[in-house]
């Protein structure tokens, strides 16, 4: 505390920027004067083109059918095909025929001679 206490004395306390007189009061005149003339504008109001009437709506519809694609690409890999379902059928299908085959303790020709008499009736 003693250091910043000798510091302070021999700075003082006292804000040393200073403003000159009236600066804020003359601010804006002065910026203003500073500044170019421009050329005012008339208002000139000018029809649309057809470009401009149909580019929103044009742009909006390309927005949906992009959606729309995205929607059907995405869906179409999570939903099975019907091959596939098909292919997916004849192999489960064919686990059970092994499984039951493995499990009749029947030689091939006895299984054959049961299939054969099975398909006659």
């Amino acid at each position: 505390m003693k250091e910043e206490d000798k510091i302070l004395k021999k700075i003082g306390t006292e804000n040393p920027f200073r403003v000159p007189d009236g600066y804020f009061e003359n601010l804006t005149s002065e910026v203003m004067n500073r500044l170019p003339e421009k050329e005012k504008l008339t208002a000139v109001q000018t029809e649309p083109t057809i470009w401009q009437k149909v580019r929103p709506w044009l742009y909006m519809t390309a927005m949906f059918i992009g959606a729309a694609l995205i929607i059907r690409v995405a869906s179409s890999e999570h939903t099975p095909s019907v091959e596939r379902m098909a292919a997916d059928d004849t192999e489960t299908e064919m686990e059970y025929i092994n499984m039951a085959v493995e499990n009749s303790m029947l030689d091939d020709y006895s299984l054959y001679v049961y299939l054969a008499d099975s398909d006659a009736e």
